[in-house]
């Protein structure tokens, strides 16, 4: 029963060495000379400006999350795209495009809803 568990405790210890390997390769072998240039963070060559710690709006966050969701969707549109047609010489035509609709009907109400919540609006009204 133990045997079972021997490939991948040996995977996890050989991963686990390599990573302490290459750890004390870069400690050895790279240059170590700090100062206060290469201490700051950097920000695509450009000098830091402000603090670090700083409030960015919600809106944000919203707009990268509804991005993210519709993107995963296409992601998972596009493969059904790819085998629709072999679906379709199958004989499988209406279970294959009622599921394609179905899905795209989630997507759509989806959208329907954070468009009426006026979600993609950048700058939004403050009620009065």
């Amino acid at each position: 029963m133990y045997l079972s568990f021997s490939v991948p405790l040996a995977l996890t210890v050989i991963g686990i060495g390599f990573v302490a390997l290459m750890f004390g390769l870069q400690k050895l072998l790279a240059p170590n000379n700090p100062y206060a240039r290469k201490l700051i963070p950097y920000e695509c060559g450009e000098p830091p400006t402000g603090r670090a710690w700083i409030n960015f709006n919600v809106r944000f966050y919203l707009i990268a999350l509804i991005f993210v969701v519709f993107e995963v969707e296409v992601a998972f549109v596009y493969p059904i795209a790819t085998v629709y047609l072999d679906w379709v010489r199958n004989g499988a035509r209406i279970a294959a495009l009622s599921e394609i609709l179905i899905f795209l009907l989630i997507l759509f109400v989806g959208l329907a809803y954070v468009w009426v919540k006026h979600d993609l609006e950048w700058i939004k009204k403050v009620p009065e």
